[in-house]
């Protein structure tokens, strides 16, 4: 089912996915006539109903992951509705999606589509939206700032305060020059596409950057002791996370420790294996 929020002038729409037990929320996002990201194929049936009571006319993605992308194949098709993402992105929607049965189950299959590569700046009917590349969760990864209304749709790149897996190609130095980048506009209000709408948004994306730059810290320094990552992982993730054997190690808090070491000197990062 799809719940429908509004906050400020930006219509929420709400949907969770519900798999073996466990549930997973996801949002769309209208205001202005553009729509930010069309949730997952999975809720294709419920969100496309909600849809057609909607005014937009184009469609901007925060990043090509299927829970963003679902169904942008058929607001292509059926609506002719421009879809723009990050121009890294625009080759690889144009494929067949090509991801683990886990996240298939849960998010359903993506569809190719032709997408359009997104400038520095994007235009909706009356705002002129500044299209910041971050970076870090995904290569084609974009937020969008309105500095006249301070608001932001931050896609993936919050998510929560504490980060304790990650997948097995997202960087957390990228991601926490992305945060960087982002904290420098004059923004209050967030839009994030799980964690939904948040008042004070900066205030928790600083939370998150101090968080991030901490576990950072961490790793570097028992590295420099000597530790190995098996080790670096086992003491600061006592308790392995759910997801690790549900995505057969996709998401994992080992993740973490490889990405921030892998940006050492090769002379620095030997022991990381």
């Amino acid at each position: 089912m799809i719940e429908v929020h509004q906050h400020e002038d930006v219509l929420c729409l709400e949907g969770v996915v519900k798999r073996a037990g466990r549930e997973w929320g996801i949002h769309v996002y209208v205001t202005d006539g553009m729509m930010v990201d069309t949730g997952p194929q999975s809720l294709a049936a419920d969100l496309i109903a909600r849809f057609s009571a909607v005014s937009f006319d184009a469609v901007v993605l925060t990043h090509s992951h299927e829970d963003h992308s679902g169904n942008a194949a058929w607001l292509v098709r059926s609506q002719n509705v421009p879809v723009y993402i990050h121009e890294k992105g625009v080759e690889l929607c144009s494929r067949p999606a090509d991801y683990p049965l886990y996240r298939q189950l849960v998010w359903g299959m993506r569809e190719p589509f032709a997408a359009r590569p997104l400038a520095e700046a994007f235009h909706s009917r009356t705002v002129d939206w500044e299209v910041i590349h971050t970076p870090g969760h995904a290569h084609d990864h974009v937020a969008l700032f309105d500095k006249q209304t301070g608001r932001l749709f931050a896609g993936d790149l919050f998510l929560g305060t504490k980060t304790k897996v990650i997948l097995r190609d997202e960087s957390i130095p990228l991601l926490i020059e992305s945060i960087r980048r982002v904290l420098t506009r004059d923004f209050q209000a967030m839009y994030c596409a799980h964690a939904g709408y948040m008042a004070k948004g900066k205030d928790l994306l600083m939370r998150k950057l101090d968080d991030l730059l901490q576990l950072q810290g961490e790793i570097l320094r028992l590295h420099g002791q000597g530790l190995t990552v098996a080790e670096i992982n086992g003491l600061l993730f006592a308790k392995p996370s759910p997801i690790i054997a549900a995505s057969e190690g996709e998401f994992d808090s080992v993740h973490i420790v490889t990405s921030v070491l892998a940006g050492l000197p090769q002379t620095e990062s030997k022991s990381i294996v």
